[in-house]
């Protein structure tokens, strides 16, 4: 007959301080999983009712974009138990005065549950593997792990080992969701026994509940470490005192079916996790959609794509009868009465995209977001600022009796880049005017969100005017290189036949911000980087998540591009990497907040804290580095 027991994990979309709503998201998955038969379920938030045992985290998450030690600390007594003593306002909900607090599992009359909290999953010294070999079956997790490209992979692979090497049960709930700041949970609830995945939720929803249920058979998970984990078991309790129980309480049935099947982790589309993360920025902002500055390039139809996608997860919910999108969609347009057909004519409601024409721009790039605005169905515009210009320049001939002139013209670097950064900075301005006021010249209510367009490479070198069209409120592909961009791209070709581009991909990245030669652009990204986009993929992969200074990065690149450069010319291209990220640093201060989507982020505000200010010279590295050249 087996020991058969149902289990439910979920993911809910939490809102710091949103106690009412958090609260029946709560009430509301505890009534579906109880509706499915589960006797036990797992959530992502600590939920109260009664207490049976506080088990504090023992590892902190103190990397990256978590600081807990910095107002937590670790329970370091393994084993221990002690009586805490509730404050009297949970005395008075729950009845009780204590409660068992410490490094401890909870026994029912017929399994025992033990608990790893978040990041203990990812320790070299996991929880998971005493309590198993200690006779725990079910182990759970209540996580709140971020979204970031190729982490689900890695976080699934890491419960199917869990369980693959000692065999068990493991429930994991994750938060989902927008936190309020860059991040964005990104659910994926699972569980597995003895090595595979049984079931899985969404990675991308926009379902505020999300419930996984599955039912194993507890005779499988004695069969499997009997025959493998054997000779580990130890026969001492995980405990020193008696283990707290659940006497009056059993999780096994014996007239259910066990569902059982296999998933593999979905591949990875790095426009998912944006999308959802602007959804829930548009609808908790109160405002009524997004304006983008669309140049025609990789960066802004990233953006513009995001968007797209967001319009295709809102529609796609829709059409699957999620009520509370449908609320939201209608509070966002203003219109009680609207239900979005098709991605396409959402578009036309939510988002404005406009060309910013200058007499440096081509028709080309006109062309080239004229055509993607119309696939996606934006909103479009077309203005030209050289007006503008003009009349900045204007004022500053009046007072100065000067006028600059672009590097080509016979101007000076200090003239052209001068000129370059006006042009960028009335973008910005009027990105931020059209924004506010161009629902109001239709007689349509509410606001946009300004976006950004700035990918991360830019962010590692500067290569942005500080305060220009890459300012924004919100920046979708601030964490996301432009290698990741155009593979989402390539996405977006297959995934919603958006063909036009195939030519914004085959064009050579730039800003248009000088001159046309005989018409044709005569500025790139590359050649004003002074490298390739690339090559700087590999190096802000490196300083970061290597934390490789000019040295050490020198030293790793002359093996890895051995085929391609010279010593000589990884060092020069190294040197160059370095001037720029360091005179440049003090930009990221004052970036747009991003979303968070790489290990490689040098987002200054919460997860790269580095100086900004630094001895551009970087006299001992260099001169190192020139050491080490010369003995290749």
């Amino acid at each position: 007959m087996g020991r058969k027991v149902t289990l439910a994990t979920c993911s809910l979309n939490q809102w710091a301080l949103d106690f009412d709503g958090n609260f029946e998201r709560i009430l509301k998955s505890i009534d579906v999983s109880k509706s499915r038969g589960a006797k036990y379920r797992l959530g992502p938030e600590l939920e109260i009712w009664k207490i049976l045992l506080i088990r504090p985290k023992m590892m902190m998450a103190n990397h990256g974009n978590y600081r807990e030690l910095r107002w937590f600390s670790p329970w370091k007594k393994l084993r221990q138990v002690e009586e805490y003593f509730l404050p009297r306002m949970l005395q008075e909900v729950t009845g009780q005065d204590t409660v068992p607090f410490g490094d401890c599992v909870l026994s029912t009359k017929d399994t025992c549950i033990g608990s790893e909290i978040c990041a203990e999953l990812w320790s070299p010294r996991s929880p998971h593997v005493d309590m198993s070999l200690d006779g725990v079956e079910i182990i759970t997790n209540s996580s709140a792990s971020h979204h970031e490209l190729r982490k689900a992979d890695a976080r699934v692979n890491l419960i199917m080992s869990a369980t693959h090497k000692c065999g068990g049960i493991y429930l994991y709930a994750n938060q989902k969701g927008c936190d309020g700041d860059r991040l964005y949970y990104d659910g994926c609830a699972m569980l597995a026994v003895n090595g595979d995945i049984v079931a899985r939720g969404a990675q991308f929803s926009l379902d505020d509940v999300e419930v996984v249920t599955a039912t194993f058979d507890l005779e499988d998970v004695r069969s499997y470490r009997g025959e493998t984990c054997q000779p580990h078991l130890v026969s001492s309790s995980i405990l020193s005192d008696p283990l707290p129980t659940c006497l009056w309480f059993g999780l096994c049935s014996v007239d259910i079916d066990i569902g059982k099947t296999c998933f593999k982790p979905d591949e990875l589309s790095n426009g998912l996790g944006p999308a959802c993360w602007l959804w829930d920025y548009l609808r908790r902002s109160g405002q009524a959609g997004f304006l983008v500055p669309l140049s025609g390039g990789v960066d802004s139809s990233s953006t513009a794509c995001i968007v797209y996608s967001m319009c295709v997860l809102v529609c796609r919910a829709v059409q699957d009868g999620n009520n509370q999108v449908l609320e939201d969609v209608r509070r966002v347009v203003c219109d009680p009465s609207y239900r979005p057909q098709e991605p396409r004519e959402l578009c036309g409601r939510v988002f404005t995209t406009c060309y910013m024409d200058s007499e440096n721009s081509s028709e080309d790039t006109h062309n080239r977001a004229k055509e993607l605005a119309n696939q996606i169905g934006s909103t479009h515009m077309t203005i030209n600022i050289e007006l503008a210009v003009k009349g900045m320049l204007g004022i500053f001939s009046l007072v100065t009796g000067k006028l600059p002139s672009f590097r080509a013209n016979g101007g000076s670097d200090r003239e052209n880049l001068a000129l370059q950064n006006i042009q960028a900075r009335i973008r910005m301005v009027l990105a931020y005017l059209f924004a506010q006021l161009s629902l109001w010249a239709q007689g349509r209510p509410g606001g946009l969100l300004v976006l950004g367009s700035a990918n991360v490479d830019e962010s590692l070198t500067g290569y942005f005017t500080k305060y220009d069209c890459s300012s924004a409120d919100i920046n979708p592909i601030g964490g996301i290189s432009k290698t990741d961009l155009k593979s989402f791209l390539h996405y977006c070709v297959d995934h919603f036949q958006l063909h036009s581009l195939r030519g914004i991909l085959a064009a050579p990245p730039t800003a248009e911000l000088e001159p046309l030669m005989e018409g044709q652009v005569s500025q790139t990204d590359e050649t004003d980087m002074g490298m390739t986009y690339a090559e700087l993929s590999v190096m802000g992969r490196l300083r970061k998540i290597s934390k490789c200074g000019p040295y050490s990065m020198f030293c790793k690149l002359i093996h890895t591009w051995r085929e391609t450069l010279s010593p000589t010319q990884v060092a020069v291209t190294v040197k160059h990497f370095f001037r720029r990220y360091s005179v440049n640093r003090h930009k990221m201060t004052t970036i747009t907040p991003s979303y968070h989507a790489e290990s490689y982020s040098p987002d200054d505000n919460r997860f790269d804290l580095r100086p900004f200010l630094y001895n551009t010279r970087w006299s001992l590295q260099f001169r190192c580095i020139d050491d080490e050249r010369g003995t290749q």
